[in-house]
């Protein structure tokens, strides 16, 4: 371009930033990958953009997006239901009991058999098995080993310094109780970690050398069990199934807390008792003390670890756990729990919705920012603690502690385990962001998304547009390899991809209108959604 200079076309944005720019403004995935799918029925070949399905905004902001208002939707149809969910299972027809019993000869086969014939007899159950889960069958089938379990028994007797809890048997129920005839308010609970010591304003501990770091790690851990156990609690304290929609967020000062939105009322100081009384033995080995560190770790000598000095076998998770006769942590909530009794369909209910959901498309460094030189020592401190802090049983921080996790082989590393735990990014925030009880609104994420599709469909299908249907079983759908020439670049992918966004919205626009209601705003900057 003439009369511009070098400074001024530098500024120019580049053609994939506007590529990206309106995919996103057209609610397209920018960063789809590319599957190679093949009609059995044509022969065609022919390249799919399949969306990415990040959950994170800053990743990509249409797929976070369509996740969070499938979460919106699935918290709204959950929360005030009046009417029990039908969950009643459909009784085993002929087929299922004709499968299970050819099943039954084949192991009991199996077990007889020796060498090859066994490994066929194996191939021939796990066929049966697949069948069995294609007629529609849910649940485990027993193995056709005989499993013998090693781990050993601990005492369930309540710990003395832990309140006791009135336990009811649960009735088969999902609602709670209604007032007046035609109220059934539900709530909305907020729970947090205890105390490590005090903390300022940002988060950061007054004085940091007597925050107890070790325990927030190790809260932080098992802070997912720790919560089922409260559910568990719960439905035994007030003898119905309750069931709830939470989210898992962090504080300030990083440690993980919950907020959820129950189905029916619970009396407030119900909530707290149970949350008082709520703990979580961590029956593992003591964990306390490092044995090796640095360069000083254990060997692998080709069938176990051993110390690399004495070459004698380090200790074996089993024989680690026999030898525990006290749990090396207990996990408790703090004493700030948050209660509120919330009407269906209120502008309360509303806003609820939208504060649970607000962060699922922020990652943790997103919610939670290290802005400040003390902010970062205080994150550092917790990941160094969380690094040395076994997240399972087959944790290779474990060798660090002398003994062998569950599963170890030649390819484990002493100390260094990928679990989200480890994470500088997670610290510690347990992997699932969203829990939903099973029964909470008798659908799944995909079944929400197949409910919204046959909204559309139909819509489409009243004013004479009729999309036509794919049968799966005769496609074939395959990674591209990496480098395969045939492939087009991604930003042929997006322009094709938002003018087929463009053509759909404008049929949907159409619709709408023949339907007497207007089409949403598309704006840049859409109001948020509660």
């Amino acid at each position: 371009m003439n009369g511009q200079t070098r400074a001024e076309r530098m500024r120019m944005p580049l053609a994939i930033d506007v590529i990206t720019a309106t995919a996103e403004q057209h609610g397209v995935c920018v960063r789809p990958f590319t599957m190679e799918v093949g009609d059995l029925d044509t022969g065609e070949l022919r390249h799919v953009a399949v969306p990415c399905g990040s959950t994170i905004e800053s990743v990509c902001g249409p797929c976070a997006r369509k996740a969070r208002a499938l979460r919106i939707t699935q918290c709204r149809e959950g929360w005030h239901l009046n009417e029990e969910p039908d969950f009643t299972p459909e009784p085993p027809s002929d087929d299922h009991r004709a499968l299970l019993t050819l099943r039954a000869d084949l192991v009991a086969a199996y077990r007889d058999a020796n060498g090859g014939e066994a490994d066929e007899l194996r191939d021939e159950i796990r066929s049966v098995d697949d069948e069995l889960r294609a007629l529609g069958m849910r649940g485990r089938l027993p193995s056709p080993d005989i499993e013998t379990k090693t781990t050993p028994k601990r005492s369930t007797k309540r710990r003395q310094d832990a309140p006791n809890l009135p336990r009811r048997q649960v009735e088969n129920r999902t609602l709670g109780r209604e007032f007046a005839g035609r109220f059934r308010p539900s709530m909305f609970v907020t729970l947090t970690c205890d105390s490590y010591g005090r903390v300022r304003d940002d988060g950061t501990p007054v004085d940091a050398s007597t925050y107890d770091y070790r325990r927030a790690a190790r809260d932080a851990v098992h802070f997912a069990s720790l919560i089922d156990r409260w559910w568990q609690n719960l439905r035994r304290c007030v003898g119905w199934d309750v069931q709830y929609f939470a989210t898992v967020e962090p504080q300030k000062r990083v440690a993980p807390h919950l907020h959820a939105a129950i189905r029916g009322s619970i009396p407030h100081d119900v909530l707290r008792q149970v949350t008082a009384a709520t703990y979580l033995q961590i029956w593992w080995p003591a964990h306390d003390e490092l044995v090796y560190d640095g360069d000083h770790l254990p060997v692998w000598d080709g069938e176990r670890f051993v110390d690399p000095d004495t070459r004698v076998q380090v200790t074996t998770w089993a024989e680690a756990l026999e030898a525990v006769e006290e749990p090396a942590h207990v996990a408790t909530f703090g004493r700030q729990v948050h209660s509120k009794g919330i009407l269906g369909g209120s502008e309360d209910a509303g806003r609820h919705i939208g504060y649970l959901t607000k962060y699922l498309t922020k990652s943790l460094g997103e919610v939670v920012e290290a802005n400040t030189d003390r902010q970062r020592r205080h994150h550092d401190r917790l990941h160094a603690e969380l690094a040395v802090t076994p997240c399972s049983p087959r944790c290779a921080v474990w060798l660090l502690y002398g003994i062998e996790p569950l599963g170890a082989n030649s390819k484990t590393t002493p100390g260094h385990c990928k679990g989200r735990a480890h994470r500088r990014t997670t610290l510690g925030l347990p992997g699932r962001r969203v829990l939903v009880s099973r029964k909470w609104s008798g659908k799944t994420l995909a079944d929400h998304r197949a409910d919204r599709r046959a909204f559309v469909l139909q819509a489409l299908a009243d004013i004479g547009i009729e999309k036509p249907t794919e049968e799966p079983r005769r496609l074939v759908w395959h990674k591209v390899q990496p480098g395969d020439p045939h492939v087009p670049p991604r930003a042929h992918l997006l322009m094709h991809a938002i003018a087929e966004r463009i053509r759909w919205r404008a049929e949907y626009d159409r619709a709408l209108l023949a339907a007497g209601e207007s089409p949403p705003d598309l704006s840049a900057t859409p109001p948020q959604v509660a």
